[in-house]
């Protein structure tokens, strides 16, 4: 039997502080196992500083390299579906391009694909972020985990393995606001695990800002759950059921000739805004799905590429 070909998928954008060692490293981890037929595919996600020219001038040096470069910036998530799309191997390896998920590790994954897992996921052991953006991803995990109709295995993300049925999968969905892990989820397939530490970003400061995380948790949720719907009507049937009660209470007073107490501003005011804010609320979260749905039945491409390198 041939040897088999894995491709190493990777997004980029504005990445030229890491983009050498990256490179490096990936090219040193193939040369170390032979015993595979290797590629790697970096997807340039509109990038403003010299990735584009750093990963051109390497996949020209290294035909196991290539690239594909959009026509401006569409997000990490439709640069990882493009990947996807576009990658040949008989398994596929994502990761992000910050080398907080060691290229070292890639051969595990392999070896439990080769036993014959059809989805490998890096679960990690360990962590360095810290503050207010460590809390927020713990808080996500495990909130997704406990409302997601498909729950996704804790403290993994984008780095993991794919075998081709499960990529095939993946590429088969034609959604836009796409949240990787929980679709990875979704499809199911014969799933295994490896654990890692996950290290501290190689250079430079993090591309996916706080807002960004936000929309992608935003993303994940409205996706994989409706129980956000669910929620307004359980609050809206409980409003309703206490103000029933509250009304029945008032009207047999008034039957029975009981005085009743002038209720004061305070107490109206309080009301009145309590409601307005659930309703406001409610609004908002059927504004997020139904945004979803508007973005899906205008069919725009999730991406324009502009230009690929060494795909044949």
């Amino acid at each position: 039997m041939s040897a088999p070909s894995v491709t190493v998928v990777l997004p980029i954008f504005n990445e030229e502080l890491v983009l050498p060692e990256l490179l490096a490293r990936l090219a040193a981890m193939f040369d170390a196992n032979p015993g595979v037929r290797w590629g790697a595919l970096l997807v340039d996600d509109g990038s403003r500083d010299q990735s584009v020219a750093l990963i051109s001038a390497h996949a020209a040096r290294d035909p196991r390299f290539a690239f594909i470069e959009f026509s401006r910036n569409f997000g990490f998530q439709a640069a990882l579906a493009a990947g996807l799309a576009h990658a040949a191997g008989d398994a596929v390896v994502t990761m992000d391009a910050d080398l907080q998920d060691p290229p070292e590790c890639i051969p595990e994954l392999v070896a439990k694909w080769r036993t014959g897992a059809e989805v490998v996921l890096a679960v990690r052991r360990s962590r360095v972020e810290t503050g207010v953006r460590r809390m927020g991803m713990d808080l996500f995990h495990s909130f997704f985990s406990r409302i997601s109709d498909h729950p996704m295995e804790s403290n993994t993300g984008t780095f993991g393995l794919l075998d081709r049925a499960a990529v095939d999968a993946l590429n088969a969905m034609p959604e836009r606001n796409r949240f990787f892990p929980g679709l990875r989820a979704w499809v199911g397939f014969r799933t295994a695990e490896i654990g890692y530490d996950r290290q501290e970003r190689a250079a430079g400061q993090p591309q996916q800002t706080f807002l960004r995380l936000v929309r992608y948790a935003f993303d994940g949720v409205f996706s994989f759950s409706y129980l956000p719907l669910r929620l307004l009507t359980y609050i809206g049937a409980t409003v309703s059921g206490c103000g029933f009660v509250l009304a029945t209470f008032f009207i047999v007073r008034r039957l029975l000739g009981i005085e009743i107490a002038q209720l004061g501003f305070t107490t109206l005011v309080t009301l009145v805004l309590f409601l307005g804010g659930v309703q406001l609320i409610g609004i908002g979260v059927l504004g997020e799905y139904l945004a979803r749905v508007y973005d899906e039945v205008k069919r725009r491409p999730a991406y324009l590429v502009k230009r690929k390198t060494g795909l044949g």
